[in-house]
């Protein structure tokens, strides 16, 4: 069985899309393919199963979570300093 599935990540503009874009693709370099189009990044994923699916979605989206959380924390502290 072939599994296709396309993940979009949308950002407020296009230097938070590019940071993401560049911090993730080290890590995605052969599992995925992937797009920076303006403020959005888009995945396009397959797989013969549904595990390496889910699980490459899974490690894709948690990925993404803590590249914002440390955006944001770089963020906050460039603003104390």
């Amino acid at each position: 069985m072939k599994i296709n599935g396309n993940l979009i990540f949308r950002y407020s503009d296009e230097k938070n899309a590019k940071l993401v874009f560049e911090s993730l693709d080290v890590d995605n370099g052969n599992y995925l393919e992937s797009k920076l189009n303006e403020n959005k990044i888009e995945y396009n994923i397959n797989s013969d199963k549904l595990g390496t699916f889910l699980a490459t979605v899974d490690d894709l989206i948690a990925s993404e979570i803590v590249v914002e959380k440390i955006i944001e924390k770089t963020r906050l502290f460039q603003k104390l300093c």
